[in-house]
C-alpha cells in the first residue's frame, strides 16, 4: 500500500441501504480503517448517484470533499468500485465544486419552504390535468403562460440526470449558465426552454394553483400544492467531490454529449 497522503489519511466510509454496498462498506473499513465523520478528511460514500446525493445533503455543513465508489446501477457521479491503493486514488483524485440551487417559495394554504437541489429542481403537476406556470426571470415575465406537465431548472452538474431525459441540453461544469427546460410542454408548443446566466433568479407563479395542483422537487425533496416557487443558485455554499484521475465530472459531462 502507498503512503498515505496527508491531506487524506482520515476517512469516513458510508454506505447505501443495499446489501452489496454494505458489504462493499464492510471489506473496505476492514483495509482502511474507520474514522468518526466529524474527523474524517474525506468521505468516501459506496452507492448509486440517488445515495451520493444524499451523502452531500447530510453533510453540506461540514465542508467535507466526497468521493463516491459505485455499487449502483449508473455510477454517473460515482467511481469504480475498486479496493485497492485507495490511498494513492485519493492523492491524485481531481476536485470538482458544484454549487447547488436554494429553492424557496410559499404553498396554496400560505405555508413557506426553502431547500437545496444539487441536481435540479422540478415542478411537475399532481394531477391528470396540465400545470399552468407563469415564468419570471430576475423580476420579468417571460412567459405568462406555460402550459405543460412541469418545468425544470438545473445546474450543469445536474444537466445530465431528468434534465437531459427532458430533453434539455448537456451543460459543461465550468459554464456560468443553469439551465431551464420545459417537461412535455403543450403551449408554447415549439419552446425548448433557456440557458440563463447562473446569477439569474426565477420565479414560477402557479395558475389556478387549486384546480390544477403542482409540487416542486428539489432533487429528493418535494413541496406539494405549491403556489410560488423562487429558485437561484446559493451564494454561499460550495460543496467538493472528488474523482479518480482523468475521469472528473468534467470530463464525464464533455463524453455525454457525444454519446448516442
Amino acid at each position: 500500500m502507498s503512503t498515505i497522503p496527508k491531506s487524506y489519511h482520515k476517512l469516513s466510509f458510508v454506505a447505501g441501504a443495499r446489501a452489496e454496498a454494505r458489504k462493499a462498506m464492510a471489506a473496505f473499513v476492514e483495509t482502511y480503517g474507520q474514522t468518526p465523520i466529524d474527523e474524517a478528511d474525506v468521505i468516501i460514500a459506496i452507492g448509486g448517484d440517488g445515495f451520493m446525493l444524499e451523502t452531500l445533503h447530510k453533510n453540506i455543513g461540514r465542508q467535507i470533499p466526497v468521493f463516491g465508489i459505485n455499487c449502483g446501477s449508473v455510477g454517473f457521479l460515482m467511481n469504480e468500485p475498486n479496493k485497492e491503493d485507495l490511498y494513492a486514488r485519493l492523492a491524485k483524485a481531481e476536485r470538482t465544486q458544484i454549487r447547488p440551487l436554494r429553492m424557496t417559495g410559499t404553498t396554496v394554504d400560505g405555508g413557506t419552504f426553502n431547500a437545496l437541489a444539487i441536481n435540479e429542481v422540478s415542478l411537475l403537476r399532481q394531477i391528470h390535468q396540465s400545470a399552468k406556470i407563469r415564468v419570471i426571470i430576475d423580476g420579468k415575465e417571460r412567459l405568462k403562460e406555460l402550459i405543460a406537465d412541469g418545468i425544470l431548472v438545473s445546474t450543469p452538474a445536474g444537466s445530465t440526470a431528468y434534465n437531459l431525459s427532458a430533453h434539455g441540453p448537456v451543460i459543461p461544469l465550468n459554464a456560468a449558465v443553469l439551465a431551464l427546460t420545459p417537461i412535455s410542454a403543450f403551449r408554447p408548443r415549439r419552446w425548448r426552454g433557456a440557458l440563463l446566466p447562473r446569477s439569474a433568479e426565477v420565479t414560477f407563479e402557479i395558475r389556478e394553483a387549486e384546480k390544477r395542483p403542482v409540487s416542486a422537487v428539489a432533487d429528493n425533496r418535494e413541496v406539494r400544492h405549491v403556489a410560488v416557487v423562487n429558485v437561484r443558485e446559493s451564494r454561499t455554499i460550495a460543496l467538493s467531490m472528488l474523482f479518480d484521475e482523468g475521469k472528473a465530472l468534467e470530463e464525464r459531462i464533455l463524453i455525454e454529449q457525444f454519446t448516442a
